[in-house]
């Protein structure tokens, strides 16, 4: 009897990941959305052909929800006669290509950086402090402004500058921590039997911060691909003949009157991918956590002794 009472208490600690995550209707939700939209980026462009470049100005500005002319223009048409629905999936495409990229980079360069000065301190740490307060000075977005301005307003340009300006975020964070864990007792072990610095920093210090740095990531990706889109809505973005959501709301608020549609949905694509990567980034942050990972179990046990007390009475 003691161990089917074990063997039944102790999944509750030790579940898988994605057994926790279906234990939360609206982060699995969030995960379904957010792993519908990598596919249609991966391969929604390939299976939409060049329905989003064909120009039919017979259909032009045609509303959504409407079969007549075929499935593509379930979500209505450009004034070009474009299809809306290819549109936005190209443009998934697009934004996904600059925003990932943005977040992995800075992610990777700020955390290597922001271990390497918070485990040797010093002036290590002074230098890599002072040149992540200079960069956070300026408005980040101010400054990609000012940078697309002078430069030519590629996709690369536009990868670059979102990362240069995140990288401050995750050395502070990496930072942080790093110098929390290096007065460690299993630092200290470890530094006592000849380990390298780097071999404690990939060893010991990394699989600990990596939970907080993908949190950090998760949230991160939101903003940078609002930031995009702002860009691109400000018109020094991706540029025509590239299409990204932002681009698509920029080209559709002059006909907000008249074909709503063409700003409504890729904004709606932008909100819906922003909030669900904000719920998974919340859930991440429970599961990651030993400590308040018993959150994710509570309500079922708390459901299972309800449903005994009432059987007792």
């Amino acid at each position: 009897m003691g161990d089917s009472v074990a063997r039944k208490k102790a999944p509750s600690g030790q579940l898988p990941m994605w057994r926790l995550l279906f234990r939360d209707k609206f982060a699995t939700v969030a995960a379904g959305i957010l792993l519908f939209i990598l596919l249609v980026a991966a391969f929604g462009p390939w299976l939409v052909g060049d329905a989003a470049t064909e120009q039919n100005l017979d259909e032009s500005n045609l509303p959504p929800f409407s079969l007549d002319t075929g499935w593509m223009n379930i979500l209505g048409t450009d004034p070009l006669g474009r299809s809306m629905l290819a549109r936005l999936v190209v443009a998934c495409q697009t934004t996904l290509l600059v925003s990932l990229p943005a977040v992995i980079i800075s992610c990777i360069v700020g955390s290597a950086i922001g271990m390497w000065a918070g485990y040797h301190r010093g002036w290590r740490e002074t230098t890599a402090m002072r040149v992540a307060d200079v960069i956070m000075s300026f408005p980040s977005l101010l400054l990609a402004v000012v940078i697309l301005y002078v430069f030519n307003p590629s996709a690369a340009n536009i990868v670059a500058v979102l990362a240069i300006t995140r990288i401050p975020i995750y050395l502070r964070t990496a930072r942080a921590e790093s110098a929390e864990l290096q007065s460690r007792v299993f630092v200290d072990a470890a530094r006592t039997f000849g380990a390298s610095s780097n071999a404690i920093l990939r060893g010991h210090v990394l699989p600990i911060l990596l939970p907080t740095l993908l949190t950090v990531a998760t949230l991160d990706f939101c903003y940078v691909m609002l930031a995009e889109s702002s860009l691109s809505f400000l018109g020094i973005g991706i540029q025509p003949p590239d299409i990204s959501w932002g681009l698509m709301v920029s080209q559709g608020r002059t006909y907000l009157q008249t074909a709503w549609w063409l700003s409504f949905f890729p904004g709606l694509a932008i909100v819906i991918t922003t909030v669900s990567a904000t719920i998974l980034a919340s859930w991440a942050r429970i599961a990651t956590d030993p400590g308040q990972r018993w959150r994710l179990t509570t309500p079922k046990a708390r459901k299972r002794f309800f449903s005994s007390r009432k059987a007792v009475r």
